[in-house]
């Protein structure tokens, strides 16, 4: 299962994203690529591999809860 999830691009995004690397890798999570959008550079798009969604879903909550007002998909292979 993968999930794709949707950040705002701030200024501290980077060292924001790389400081919380130790919770996703806690979480389950294993980031693939990350892409800038090509349209809209405000926004920033990760792929993850998921391990465990249980998991996932409560980093996904906790970074919402601080203020991260990313938007969220999981993703099954066709």
């Amino acid at each position: 299962m993968q999930l794709i999830a949707t950040f705002s691009a701030t200024p501290d995004f980077m060292t924001e994203f790389d400081a919380d690397a130790e919770n996703r890798g806690l979480a389950g999570l294993t980031m693939l690529q990350m892409w800038h959008d090509a349209d809209d550079a405000t926004r920033i798009l990760c792929l993850f591999e998921v391990n465990d969604r249980t998991r996932a879903n409560d980093w996904i909550a906790k970074a919402r809860a601080l203020g991260n007002l990313m938007t969220t998909q999981f993703l099954r292979t066709a």
